[in-house]
């Protein structure tokens, strides 16, 4: 045996021992662990979102970050949610409004006792135009709590079928733009913090970063793969927390390269997430996290897996894009340059979202698409009729459309869910639907992407 083949085998057998998701666990508890003392270490918090949030800079002056959004995700996950909503909706909050808010407004309403332990009051909360909620929520944040909020006011995609280049002067006057904006809130932090801002940290920060977006997008192409190495939808939801919780951080960077090592093991075994791999899908929008497990159960059941999810896309926060690639050597500048282009991308999906989708039905050569109405969140399903009707006229792709909540378990019909999912399925098979090992060439040509 060469000792080329013996490293292999030991790098085989160590990305085998890696298990992604009990360790995405363990830094969540580390996480809210870090959390709950951050006061008493006299660390400034902050708190922010997933999408337009500029955590490298709040990283550079050290803050300690909560994330309202996987506060609320994660009451749903540990099937608590429902007392949080109620208590919420007793206080006055309507049904319609954002589960995720409302579980919020339960958090403050229960002194901030969250089922994972107490979250510390912000000195700052960063709010965008990334989702028009996020700036109401702030507001409840000033209401409430007296947090102090920075918006930011980040340029989108403008029209269908509009981008704007790297580079170019539409870019440059939206970086400009942004960077204005950052430069503000780097006052705010220095106040708040009693420190001077230091591009050096920024700098490193951002180069985290860069690492662990690397290990990202190399680990979403190997989904591209027949059979898929993972479930986008349910594997995929803990890889994408930890990208946000963990982004610019060594542990972040080390989760990622130890899982595109893992799946790229996976991979080289012909190992996918369902044993015999007969539909892969796309799944458009926001999870069930009440229900997220047993709706993936009905679609693999079938021999359905969700080989990529846009979801994977606007909730990264830009991290999705390979191409986007901090200039260390000029942070700041660089940093603004990014976000302006994130953010484009981070809209688009919200606004444009058909464009989006035409493109991932064909990188991952999907036999239908899912798309995942959510009550509480219009932002998102409001346009879901319209891009559905879009992808059947121009590429005659099936799709499935079905109704519940991020969180609230009251809207979730397992019956009928169910029924749903069954005749999609009853009908893709009619369509001739694809049998297990049949796309081996196409999918290899993909992979090589990686």
């Amino acid at each position: 045996m060469t000792t080329a083949t013996v490293d292999r085998a030991v790098a085989a057998a160590a990305a085998d021992e890696f298990n992604p998701i009990q360790e995405g666990q363990r830094l969540f508890k580390v996480w809210y662990a870090d959390l709950e003392q951050a006061k008493a270490r006299g660390q400034k918090v902050a708190n922010v979102f997933v999408m337009g949030n500029a955590i490298e800079i709040l990283r550079s002056f050290d803050f300690q970050l909560v994330f309202p959004e996987i506060n609320s995700l994660q009451t749903g996950v540990k099937k608590v949610s429902e007392q949080y909503l109620r208590e919420s909706e007793d206080y006055g909050y309507s049904p319609d409004v954002c589960s995720y808010v409302k579980a919020d407004v339960g958090l403050i309403l229960r002194q901030q006792k969250h089922p994972a332990g107490t979250i510390p009051h912000a000195d700052i909360a960063i709010t965008s135009n990334m989702c028009s909620t996020f700036i109401k929520w702030g507001e409840i944040w000033e209401r409430m709590l007296k947090t102090p909020t920075f918006t930011l006011d980040l340029p989108g995609q403008r029209a269908a079928n509009w981008q704007v280049r790297r580079g170019d002067a539409q870019h440059m006057a939206d970086a400009q733009w942004v960077e204005a904006q950052f430069r503000d809130l780097i006052e705010r932090c220095e106040k708040i913090t009693g420190k001077r801002f230091d591009q050096d940290r920024l700098a490193e920060v951002q180069g985290r970063v860069n690492r662990m977006v690397y290990h990202w997008n190399n680990v979403m192409a190997l989904n591209r793969m027949c059979p898929a190495p993972y479930n986008a939808m349910l594997d995929g939801l803990t890889y994408i927390g930890i990208m946000n919780v963990y982004r610019g951080t060594e542990e972040g960077v080390e989760f990622m390269r130890r899982l595109e090592e893992q799946l790229r093991a996976k991979v080289a075994r012909g190992e996918g997430r369902v044993p015999e791999e007969k539909f892969r899908l796309l799944f458009s929008g926001t999870p069930c996290y009440v229900s997220m497990r047993r709706l993936v159960e009905l679609f693999e059941t079938w021999g359905g897996v969700f080989a990529y999810s846009d979801y994977l896309t606007f909730a990264a926060g830009g991290m999705d894009a390979g191409e986007l690639v901090y200039d260390t050597s000029r942070p700041l500048e660089s940093l603004a340059e990014i976000s302006a282009l994130a953010a484009q991308r981070g809209l688009s999906n919200q606004f444009f979202s058909h464009e989006r989708l035409a493109q991932q039905i064909k990188d991952y050569d999907v036999d239908g698409v899912v798309f995942h109405g959510i009550k509480s969140c219009r932002f998102v399903s409001s346009g879901m009729a319209d891009t559905r009707n879009y992808l059947n006229q121009r590429f005659n792709i099936p799709s499935l459309y079905v109704e519940s909540d991020l969180i609230d378990p009251r809207y979730w019909s397992d019956a009928q869910i169910k029924n749903r999912v069954d005749a999609f399925f009853e009908s893709l098979q009619q369509r001739g639907g694809v049998a297990p090992g049949t796309r081996p060439a196409a999918a290899a040509t993909k992979g090589s992407k990686a």
